[in-house]
């Protein structure tokens, strides 16, 4: 697969289940792949891409930045405490808030900083004890605390637990959504987007479908 062919099945879904062409966001998931794949696709000229690791993003992202225009990162894995003001200088979006500490974090380095990135809540739609992410059963509460502090919720994202039928996930996570008159819709990734614009998906994840198989790097 590549990025064209990826585009034309994402557009190819939005049509099917009547929703507006481009009203899907790609994430272009560069996580632990080479920078000279990375820069083929930014060749291509995608430019939203979405990455794991604050620590691994500041030393890819800062130099692709200064060669090309309009980069926007999505920070979609977990985020440490200690790294929040980095992800917040560099990230455009984080779709992993989960607990209120971090969320707490967040709004106090945004007053700080003058600025904050869109934000996701990440669900824990299967109930998963290895998994990140906020119980269904708290999200609304969760979201509460998270307005209260002034914060952008865009909406929420999810991982349906590996080899599972996805469907009652991103169902659920869009119920939720819905309920507390949130958008945003983060999930489906390279096995299922397309189930994903189903249920109503505003962004999916696609990492190897895109620049191939991840090329492990340090022993990640």
């Amino acid at each position: 697969m590549s990025l064209q062919g990826i585009t034309e099945r994402l557009q190819a879904a939005e049509r099917e289940h009547g929703r507006p062409t481009c009203s899907t966001k790609l994430i272009a998931v560069s996580k632990i792949q080479p920078n000279e794949r990375v820069h083929a696709v930014l060749s291509d000229g995608h430019r939203v891409f979405g990455e794991n690791r604050v620590q691994e993003s500041l030393k890819k992202w800062p130099a692709f930045k200064k060669e090309f225009e309009g980069i926007e990162l999505h920070l979609i894995g977990p985020l440490q405490s200690n790294k929040t003001r980095q992800a917040m200088e560099l990230f455009d979006a984080i779709h992993s808030v989960d607990r209120p500490k971090l969320s707490t974090s967040i709004a106090r380095i945004a007053q700080e900083i003058g600025h904050c990135p869109e934000i996701f809540i990440q669900v824990n739609t299967g109930l998963e004890p290895q998994k990140a992410g906020i119980l269904p059963q708290d999200t609304d509460d969760f979201i509460k605390g998270c307005r209260a502090l002034d914060l952008p919720i865009k909406g929420l994202m999810c991982i349906p637990p590996a080899e599972k039928n996805p469907t009652h996930h991103f169902a659920l996570l869009a119920k939720i959504a819905k309920n507390n008159g949130l958008s945003g819709l983060s999930m489906g990734m390279s096995g299922d987007f397309e189930t994903a614009v189903a249920h109503g998906a505003t962004h999916v994840r696609v990492g190897s479908a895109i620049f191939g198989e991840r090329i492990n790097v340090d022993g990640q």
